[in-house]
C-alpha cells in the first residue's frame, strides 16, 4: 500500500525510498496484528465454550491481557500512514497552499517531539519491568515481552513522522 500524504508520494528519491521501505515494515507489523488479533478472538471463543461446559483455561485471561500490546501499538505508524488517526481537520482541511503545509508540519513536529519523549519512558519501563523481574499476578509469566511492543511500535511511528516532517519542510519552503 502506498503512503496517502502527498507530501511523500512527490519528489525526491530517497524519500521515496525510505518510505517504501518503512511501508514494507508496517504492512508486515499491520499483517501480525491482524494474524493476532484473529488468533486471540478465536481462542477466546473456544475459552468461552469451554468454561460453559465447565472447563475453564487456566491463565487464558492474563496472557490475553499481555496480547493487547500487540494491538495496541505495533499498528500505529500504519494508522499514521494512512491518515487513520483523529485529527482536528476543521482548520487544516480550510487552508490552502504553503500555510497549510506549515500548519502540517507544525502538528508533526509537535506529534515527532510527544513520540520521542514516549519512546524513551516507555523503554525505562520496559528495561525496569525486565530487571526487577515483573510478571503478572496469578501465573507469574514476565510483562517485559510485552512492554517492550511499546517503544518498538513508537521508534517505527517515530521514523513514520520523521519521514512526513521532511516532506511537510518540502512543501512549506
Amino acid at each position: 500500500m502506498r503512503s496517502t500524504h502527498t507530501c511523500l508520494n512527490q519528489g525526491y528519491k530517497l524519500l521515496n525510498f525510505f518510505n517504501k521501505k518503512l511501508s514494507a515494515i508496517e504492512d508486515f507489523l499491520v499483517l501480525f496484528v491482524g494474524i493476532s488479533i484473529f488468533i486471540v478472538m478465536i481462542l477466546t471463543s473456544i475459552q468461552i465454550i469451554s468454561r460453559v461446559v465447565g472447563y475453564p483455561w487456566p491463565a487464558f485471561l492474563e496472557l490475553s491481557e499481555l496480547a493487547i500490546s500487540i494491538f495496541a501499538f505495533l499498528g500505529v505508524a500504519f494508522a499514521q500512514r494512512m491518515d487513520s488517526h483523529i485529527r482536528m481537520e476543521l482548520l487544516v482541511a480550510n487552508l490552502n497552499g504553503r500555510i497549510k503545509w506549515i500548519v502540517e508540519f507544525l502538528a508533526t513536529f509537535f506529534a515527532f517531539i510527544v513520540i520521542g519523549v514516549l519512546i524513551y519512558y516507555s523503554s525505562l519501563f520496559a528495561i525496569d519491568a525486565y530487571v526487577i523481574g515483573d510478571s503478572t499476578m496469578d501465573y507469574l509469566f514476565p510483562t517485559w515481552p510485552a512492554k517492550i511492543l511499546v517503544p518498538i511500535g513508537f521508534t517505527i511511528w517515530f521514523l513514520r513522522l520523521f519521514l512526513e516532517l521532511v516532506g511537510y519542510f518540502r512543501l512549506a519552503i
